[in-house]
């Protein structure tokens, strides 16, 4: 709750609306999703992070599960809101599908210097073994792939290689995200590995 004056010098405290308060919990859950995974985080540890208790918790999303899937969905919106609006900007410049992926590439390899985002995504990934978690994660995923279809007018071949090559990004970004050249992430993995030798 916000704090603002009230009489006699005690700071009185104001409500905060409810989608408000709701935004603030799913990311007080990312961050702690990132680091210990579905499984592994509490409700307990969640609340705290985000100054509620956990039956206001409870009250606002239901079941931890519910808490992670609007997690995911905040991520993948995220994602998705810098896909289309990279790609149109790019579209407007040069219609090349090439050229409008290589944009969205780009602004992809700016969220993931985001590293909470980057965590939260695998550990999406990982957590699909729950079959709601699982649709929820696909739900959001072809969502993803139909507007970057729309936006850059690739055909599918390219699509796949595009997708594959955000995977690789997210392995680089994972084991360290000042080694991955978006341009060449295959190469800079790949003198990585070299380097460890």
């Amino acid at each position: 709750m916000n704090e603002t004056a009230a009489p006699y010098g005690k700071p009185r405290r104001t409500r905060v609306p409810a989608e408000e308060r709701r935004a603030e919990i799913v990311a007080a859950a990312l961050t702690e999703f990132a680091v210990t995974g579905y499984a592994g985080t509490s409700t307990e540890a969640i609340a705290r992070r985000a100054g509620v208790s956990q039956p206001y918790l409870f009250q606002l999303f239901g079941t931890k599960r519910d808490l992670f899937i609007a997690g995911i969905r905040h991520g993948f919106n995220r994602t998705r809101l810098a896909f289309e609006t990279t790609g149109r900007a790019a579209r407007a410049e040069d219609p090349d599908p090439h050229h409008i992926l290589h944009a969205m590439g780009d602004r992809y390899h700016e969220l993931l210097q985001d590293r909470e985002l980057l965590l939260c995504q695998l550990q999406a990934y990982a957590a699909c073994e729950d079959p709601e978690i699982r649709a929820a994660v696909r739900g959001e995923w072809v969502q993803m792939y139909r507007l970057v279809a729309d936006v850059s007018g690739a055909d599918p071949h390219k699509l796949a290689e595009w997708f594959a090559y955000g995977m690789l990004m997210n392995t680089g970004a994972a084991i360290g995200a000042d080694l991955v050249d978006v341009a060449d992430p295959a190469g800079s993995l790949g003198r990585l590995a070299a380097e460890d030798r």
